[in-house]
């Protein structure tokens, strides 16, 4: 029996979509199927219609399936009317060389953090994020910076939704730490990553405000502990602050995800 969702058919393929990509490379329907909820005729069909839809590609001499090039035309199509990345361009490019740091741009997923645009130090430092990958939010300074900044009982829900895996010594690993640290980013205005999601990796966050005070995004400045230290990336804070106030004022006629209202209606 085909389990029931509340989205129907779009949500199951949808789901499909997710589990094929979370793979990381072409994958065959027997690995699809072994981590599936799915009966297998039910996955079959979706993974058909989905690869008929060029959602999927399929590779008839490895018989595996990947992401379809359907996808790219749409991710590229939101990257330029949903996210903050088009109108922040110059503004990171231009915080990027003046900090010589990797700077990093970021909005919310639901109770994630979605990178959507980066640049690279002068020397590059190997790193989890990258533009188009999802992290954390209850260890990432950026993260942190726009938990901190939503509607109290977003916060709540969102803070509901985190994991508090453990990732190094310094991860935030309950609810009531969490609470704590984004009161302190809230009276400050910034925060921080120290160590909290990779080991060496820190930064300073700011949070991207609308003039109402809705969270549209964050920015950081990302740097490691053999480079640097919080006070030497704490220096930061006036040009982050001022590079925020700008993406802001240039996104405020633009039309963006109302994150806050989206969580607290369903819509």
């Amino acid at each position: 029996m085909d389990r029931v969702t509340g989205d129907g058919t779009v949500g199951k393929a949808l789901e499909v979509l997710d589990q094929v990509a979370a793979f990381g490379r072409p994958v065959r329907f027997s690995e699809v199927l072994a981590k599936s909820d799915y009966p297998k005729p039910t996955l079959y069909r979706l993974v058909q219609t989905l690869t008929n839809q060029k959602m999927l590609s399929y590779d008839p001499d490895r018989q595996t399936y990947a992401p379809g090039l359907r996808l790219v035309r749409l991710a590229h199509a939101a990257w330029e009317q949903s996210t903050l990345a088009p109108i922040a361009r110059p503004h990171i490019d231009a915080l990027s060389a003046a900090v010589g740091e990797t700077v990093h741009l970021a909005q919310m997923d639901h109770a994630q953090v979605l990178y959507i645009d980066k640049r690279n130090a002068g020397q590059p430092v190997q790193m989890y994020s990258q533009a188009g990958k999802i992290g954390p939010a209850y260890c990432t300074g950026v993260g942190k910076a726009m938990l901190a900044f939503c509607d109290p009982a977003v916060i709540e829900q969102l803070i509901a939704q985190q994991s508090f895996h453990r990732f190094t010594p310094q991860t935030l690993t309950t609810a009531a730490a969490l609470r704590d640290e984004l009161a302190d980013i809230r009276a400050h205005g910034y925060g921080f990553d120290r160590e909290e999601h990779e080991p060496g990796i820190i930064c300073v966050a700011m949070p991207i405000l609308s003039e109402a005070g809705r969270v549209l995004g964050a920015l950081s400045v990302t740097s490691t502990i053999s480079r640097t230290n919080l006070a030497g990336l704490e220096a930061y804070v006036p040009i982050l602050r001022e590079t925020a106030a700008k993406i802001a004022r240039d996104a405020q006629n633009w039309s963006f995800p109302d994150y806050d209202k989206t969580e607290k209606t369903g819509i």
